[in-house]
């Protein structure tokens, strides 16, 4: 009984489960566009809740981005590896994410100096992976 309902979730999920296409990408990017400059106006204002707010939008909206389905779906192996783009996208969340929590912290302890400078190593994340994926 329990195989049988697992697998009909299963079944349902595969059927619904729809690709992460270039346009859910590019909504995301724009998503983390919009949060980046929320926390920049946080800075400019010294409002930690702008601030917080921006920091809670970008890791929700990070959290989504991921290599678009032909590029998980290619069949290559040689194209695979030259893009590496699973294992990059990785490394991006990660660092993002880690200088995300790093403003609130700074921001809050009355160190806006190491928040901007958290930002500023999250736009070179951004940067760094547009040269990569986009060949800047």
């Amino acid at each position: 009984m329990q195989k049988i309902l697992l697998s009909l979730i299963l079944l349902t999920s595969f059927l619904y489960a729809e690709g992460y296409s270039r346009e859910d990408r590019i909504k995301d990017m724009q998503e983390m566009a919009e949060a980046m400059n929320t926390i920049q106006s946080g800075f400019f204002y010294n409002n930690y809740d702008t601030v917080a707010s921006g920091v809670e939008h970008l890791t929700s909206s990070v959290e989504r981005v991921r290599p678009p389905l032909e590029e998980l779906e290619e069949t290559d192996i040689m194209t695979r590896y030259m893009n590496n783009k699973i294992q990059m996208t990785r490394k991006v969340v990660k660092k993002i994410n880690q200088k995300s929590l790093t403003i609130l912290q700074r921001f809050k302890n009355g160190d806006p100096t190491q928040a901007v400078q958290a930002y500023k190593k999250i736009l070179e994340q951004c940067v760094s992976c547009h040269q990569q994926t986009r060949n800047w």
